[in-house]
């Protein structure tokens, strides 16, 4: 999965110029390559409002839509089905980065939500993301198995996909009106498991139980509450935490379909 708001690899220190003994820098890494900060972190989500860049992330996501596939001498059908899983699976990643990395509307965050949820399938499919402690978002089909995601249905969403981010991404007057729909607040109980994700080095993976800061509970059931600004978790024994460090990738992708 993608970089995000809490980090980029860490803060730049400058070097200290008094005396000879060296000193430890003061700067500390907050957050590694690829690990998206979460709604209730200590990102600008989770606090406050950052500047809305939707033109800029609706660019990035509509290359990948409109990206065509190799050009191969002769493909295998084997391996042109490969190339279009896999066109639909950077689709996913890209979208799935700019839903965490923080910087975004809460309508263009809804949107985002809404196109990670329809290619889930594609996940970890054809390529599965490297490091056992990975993010998963439930049973997503595998090759391995025998059954393959459904490829047509996937590419079936892209030319309209690609029309609504082309809108999105021009650049709009001010005083019209947003394209993307309204962002409307949605409350669930889940009754499972949240898993939050670091990524210290490429292809290498943590991960950590999100649990109740009050009774240290895990499995819940949460009562999961999303305005698209942060999500807060309720513990069954009335404790309501913004302060998971998880991402909206994180929560919103291991629900149950509405």
């Amino acid at each position: 999965m993608p970089s995000g708001a809490i980090g980029a690899g860490g803060a730049r220190c400058p070097p200290s110029t008094a005396g000879t003994q060296k000193r430890r820098s003061p700067c500390r890494r907050v957050r590694s390559p690829g690990r998206p900060g979460g709604p209730g972190a200590s990102s600008p989500r989770g606090s406050g409002v950052p500047p809305p860049r939707t033109p800029k992330l609706a660019a990035a996501v509509l290359a990948r839509l409109t990206a065509p596939l190799p050009a191969r001498r002769c493909p295998a059908a084997r391996t042109r089905a490969t190339d279009r899983d896999r066109r639909l699976q950077r689709v996913f990643r890209t979208t799935v980065h700019h839903l965490d990395a923080g910087a975004v509307s809460p309508p263009a965050a809804a949107l985002l939500a809404a196109v990670a949820r329809a290619l889930l399938p594609w996940h970890a499919a054809p390529n599965p993301p490297a490091g056992a402690a990975a993010p998963r978002y439930g049973a997503a089909p595998r090759r391995d198995d025998g059954v393959a995601p459904p490829t047509e249905a996937g590419e079936a969403l892209l030319p309209d996909l690609a029309g609504l981010f082309s809108a999105l991404a021009a650049t709009s007057a001010p005083g019209t009106v947003p394209l993307t729909p309204p962002a409307v607040p949605w409350q669930v109980r889940y009754a499972g498991r949240f898993r939050r994700h670091v990524r210290p080095a490429p292809g290498v993976w943590t991960a950590e139980t999100v649990g109740c800061p009050g009774c240290g509970g895990q499995d819940g059931p949460w009562t999961v509450t999303c305005d698209w600004r942060q999500v807060t978790l309720g513990c069954p024994c009335g404790v309501v935490t913004h302060e998971h460090g998880l991402a909206f990738s994180e929560v919103r992708l291991v629900l149950p379909d509405a």
